[in-house]
């Protein structure tokens, strides 16, 4: 009933909503009464999402944008404001999986990277924090990785620039203490969407469902905890890595957790 009351009225603003995370967090927080917009560069799964939702009652909005472009990030936010008159909670989810051996990886492969999982977010950030600074209320929800905590072999140019999103992230919820803007960091594990679906992993890290990151990610937004991790048991990986870094890096080849592509 918490989160619903929280959620109601709402306009949350989710990137990425396509498919998997971003589109089970529409789902789920338009049954909340949220008022859901959702974004991505695939218009056609877009506008089948926002039929859904409208069908079944409740209030969405499809605009198409592609964040690594800052115009498109701002002609969303603008839409989204000449639309409901606010943005409550901005849920910047859009993401894309850069693997190589980063030695192997073009640099070119490292800069589409960052375009997209480090300056997608950061235009989106950009784009809502003055609005969410007059009206001295708002969160930002960063979903990141806990490849981002420690890295692992192969996923080079898409660690590098989520570890830079962890360091954003970690920066901009200091700058923003007291000013009623709230940065919750979301960490899974290896999630079940089209992104890995070519990924074979090994038993001891089973893929996580989009829908258990967003119960734990809603939780974390009506909670403000600062860091939400999913599965919670991986809590301590970070901190883990940064005491025993050569015992980690052991563990990960021992446990052969960069899996196997198929």
């Amino acid at each position: 009933m918490e989160k619903k009351k929280f959620f109601q009225d709402k306009v949350v603003l989710i990137t990425g909503a396509s498919s998997g995370i971003g589109q089970s967090a529409a789902l789920t927080l338009a049954k909340m009464r949220a008022k859901v917009a959702i974004a991505s560069r695939n218009y056609e799964k877009l506008k089948e999402l926002e039929t859904q939702i409208q069908t079944a009652g409740y209030q969405a909005l499809a605009v198409k944008a592609d964040v690594s472009k800052s115009e498109d990030v701002n002609d969303l936010v603008d839409s989204v404001i000449q639309h409901w008159g606010k943005i409550d909670v901005l849920i910047s989810n859009a993401g894309e999986y850069f693997r190589g051996n980063i030695l192997e990886s073009a640099n070119e492969i490292f800069r589409k990277s960052f375009d997209v999982n480090f300056f997608g977010s950061l235009y989106a950030i950009k784009s809502v924090l003055p609005l969410m600074l007059y009206q001295k209320s708002g969160r930002i929800v960063l979903m990141n990785t806990l490849d981002s905590k420690k890295g692992i072999v192969g996923d080079g140019p898409y660690v590098t620039a989520k570890a830079a999103l962890d360091g954003l992230g970690d920066v901009l919820r200091q700058e923003l203490f007291g000013t009623g803007v709230r940065i919750i960091s979301v960490y899974p594990g290896r999630v079940d969407t089209q992104m890995i679906k070519n990924i074979e992993v090994p038993w001891i890290t089973p893929k996580i469902s989009p829908n258990a990151v967003v119960k734990h990610m809603i939780q974390g937004i009506v909670k403000n905890r600062p860091i939400v991790v999913v599965p919670h048991a991986y809590f301590s990986l970070g901190a883990l890595n940064n005491l025993f870094p050569r015992f980690m890096d052991w563990a990960y080849r021992l446990l052969r957790l960069q899996g196997l592509e198929r």
